[in-house]
């Protein structure tokens, strides 16, 4: 693309900076969103976006800022283009920060093309309905909330919550089960600390994962404005690898609050009317815009599948951030304070969480004939054992009766034995539906009504079936 040599060059041209905003007299031709080259008056040049364009200004924002500004003596250039990414398979095993620059010491690969970060439209005509089921090795996910290829299930987190062990946990382990297909991960860490970010990239190196994944690493210490782009340059490579490479990616994003965070904040140098608790107004088809980047279409062997984490501010559901991103998504997994405190991991409260799309990913064929009726029935079973756990705190366990004390064990059972695993343990879905068989066999059997049948006989463990 051409590059246009129009540079701002009298005396006030550029009318102000505020922090790492530059509002500028209107410049013909420019474009939304568009690069732009911004010259010092001590000769150094930074790079900028134009994020506001009207007849009488341009606001640009600088990546990195801008400490002093010569207002009469600084320049700026159009570039005449967005911000793209080099794209390649080469991107596999690459760490990358938010401009998507190399960051794991390796050389530059040498690019297929460039991409633009903002992606492109998907034609809904050419959408094909999730239903492909994706093996994570997490019971409380893979039993109660699959996850399947083409779905958007965001994991919603408290502050201390370990989010970030169970993200890795899921990189590690997701596969897609029972196909020899390729399979890629990629993160997008946006704003997180040092050590987070060491910890992904270690975790990455030692599990050997990393020559699977492309990982972008913003970190709290970066430029704001790489917080909006790094889940874009993540989504962006994503896309290449599904459709031109024909693998099935899993995209992760952590953690969506400091980038709605970093869109308040720059929304409100913008000096924009703010909206729910000082968001913007367009937060939710900003959320959109990357959300509905995944999905399949026919006729294409890849897919991109998105898990956004977002820690909830105050551990508030109905915080404008969970709450806008539950409207877009396809349900959420909702991690418990108080299954934390008992030691559980990982704590994910089976009540609060849903996956829309899992009814199309389970089943004979994709995990078991089982799958449907044992993640009803534990649903059953557990929510008794609790209203029975809630009923025992008001007049004592010993009060209760035989059937209740049963149910009341059982979830206890069904928190330490089905929900509760090892950081480092993977369990097959057999292995999942083999753990609430056993759960199922202390209870009586004339209680299993949701189950049918033909599966009572043929997967309740005998020995204890008369209970």
């Amino acid at each position: 693309m051409e590059v246009s040599s129009l540079y701002v060059k009298e005396s006030g041209a550029i009318k102000r900076a505020k922090g790492s905003l530059l509002v500028a007299e209107s410049i013909p031709g420019v474009k939304f969103n568009e690069m732009v080259d911004v010259r010092l008056a001590n000769g150094e040049i930074k790079s900028g976006q134009a994020i506001d364009i009207s007849a009488t200004a341009t606001v640009v924002q600088v990546f990195g800022g801008v400490s002093e500004v010569d207002l009469a003596d600084s320049k700026i250039r159009c570039k005449g283009e967005t911000l793209k990414l080099p794209v390649s398979g080469d991107l596999l095993g690459r760490i990358f920060n938010g401009m998507g620059e190399p960051i794991d010491g390796v050389p530059a690969f040498v690019p297929e093309g460039y991409m633009d970060i903002n992606g492109e439209p998907m034609n809904p005509a050419s959408r094909q309905p999730p239903s492909e089921f994706i093996e994570t090795g997490i019971s409380a996910i893979d039993g109660l909330n699959a996850l399947v290829r083409g779905q958007k299930l965001p994991v919603f987190s408290g502050s201390g919550l370990p989010h970030n062990q169970i993200v890795a946990q899921v990189i590690r382990q997701a596969t897609v089960k029972g196909k020899a297909e390729k399979f890629a991960i990629v993160l997008g860490a946006i704003g997180v600390s040092y050590d987070d970010a060491s910890f992904f990239m270690k975790n990455l190196e030692e599990t050997g994962a990393l020559e699977r994944t492309v990982a972008f690493i913003n970190t709290a210490s970066d430029p704001v404005i790489e917080r909006i782009s790094t889940p874009r340059l993540a989504l962006t490579a994503a896309e290449h690898l599904a459709w031109q490479h024909g693998m099935h990616v899993l995209v992760i994003l952590t953690d969506m609050t400091n980038y709605c965070e970093a869109l308040r904040e720059l929304s409100s140098m913008r000096e924009e009317i703010p909206s729910r608790r000082g968001y913007p107004g367009y937060m939710y088809t900003d959320l959109a815009t990357m959300y509905e980047r995944a999905g399949r279409v026919f006729n294409k062997e890849g897919s991109v599948t998105i898990m956004p984490i977002l820690t909830m501010p105050d551990d508030d559901i109905t915080h404008p951030i969970p709450d806008l991103t539950g409207y877009i998504t396809e349900g959420q997994i909702v991690l418990s304070r108080n299954l934390e405190r008992k030691g559980i991991y990982p704590p994910i409260d089976v009540f609060l969480s849903l996956s829309r799309m899992m009814k199309e990913g389970i089943g004979e064929g994709k995990t078991r004939e089982d799958h449907n009726n044992v993640f009803m029935q534990l649903y059953a079973a557990y929510a008794e054992g609790c209203y029975l756990r809630e009923i025992s705190t008001i007049i004592g366990a010993e009060a209760l009766g035989e059937r209740d004390k049963v149910y009341l064990t059982n979830a206890n059972d069904f928190e330490n034995k089905f929900i509760a695993q090892g950081e480092l343990e993977k369990r097959t879905v057999e292995e999942t539906l083999d753990i609430a068989w056993k759960l199922f066999s202390a209870l009586p059997k004339e209680d299993l009504k949701l189950i049918k049948e033909e599966f009572t006989e043929r997967y309740l463990p005998k020995q204890e079936a008369s209970l």
